[in-house]
């Protein structure tokens, strides 16, 4: 593939509506499928500064993110996306290791691979052995119930696998799976799943549509 900086330099200013943009650098071996939003993004109103800010303020200590940077084209959008995805992250009870299992999953079989690169070491992070994650990252198929368990991952874990392995693939869920898992989860606990699945499956193919992060095409190892 060739080898290519995202942008150009923003030469002249803006006007109106437009907005400037810049090069990155660091994403040099792959070209996502729409310029990246300038950092720190130009605001045209004082709503859309209160966007960004509330954005920075999420992410902080972080700088902002490929995606938030292409999310920023619609700064509506981003801002209900950065409430949306916070609430998910920050707000609900599920472990570390359980959230970060279920969004892992989700890049693996939605071959989402800019995900993994930042979602993966989170899990390991909350207790997750590297050996388990070989497991998560596994492409086939995993049901739960009939696929073998791995030995690397407790049994909240490999129900939160195989569980988002179905929701992802199917979309419907078995009753048999749904049955496994209220017996291990609350009636809480399972909208909090659901609703990080459902979550990070839309995060997951605004990624790969629009190749954010340059990912497409690679892999888990060369993301990680």
């Amino acid at each position: 593939m060739k080898v290519t900086s995202i942008l150009r330099p923003c030469l002249r200013p803006r006007l109106g509506n437009s907005r400037c943009y810049i090069p990155y650098p660091q994403y040099q071996t792959r070209k996502m499928r729409l310029p990246y939003i300038a950092d720190p993004p130009p605001t045209a109103t004082h709503e859309e500064a209160e966007i960004v800010q509330r954005i920075q303020t999420r992410r902080h200590p972080r700088p902002l993110q490929p995606l938030d940077l292409t999310l920023l084209h619609s700064p509506p959008v981003a801002d209900g996306w950065n409430s949306f995805l916070g609430a998910v992250r920050t707000k609900t009870t599920i472990p570390q290791d359980l959230r970060e299992i279920a969004i892992s999953r989700v890049a693996v079989v939605n071959r989402a691979w800019y995900e993994w690169a930042h979602h993966a070491p989170l899990a390991e992070q909350g207790g997750v052995s590297k050996e388990g994650m070989n497991a998560i990252k596994t492409e086939q198929p995993l049901v739960l119930g009939e696929t073998q368990k791995y030995a690397e991952l407790t049994d909240k874990q490999w129900a939160v696998t195989c569980y988002t392995d179905e929701m992802t693939r199917n979309v419907q869920v078995r009753d048999e799976t749904f049955a496994k898992m209220r017996e291990i989860f609350s009636d809480k606990e399972m909208v909090e799943i659901t609703a990080t699945v459902a979550c990070y499956n839309c995060v997951s193919r605004f990624l790969v549509a629009l190749d954010v992060g340059e990912r497409n095409g690679t892999g888990p190892d060369a993301a990680h």
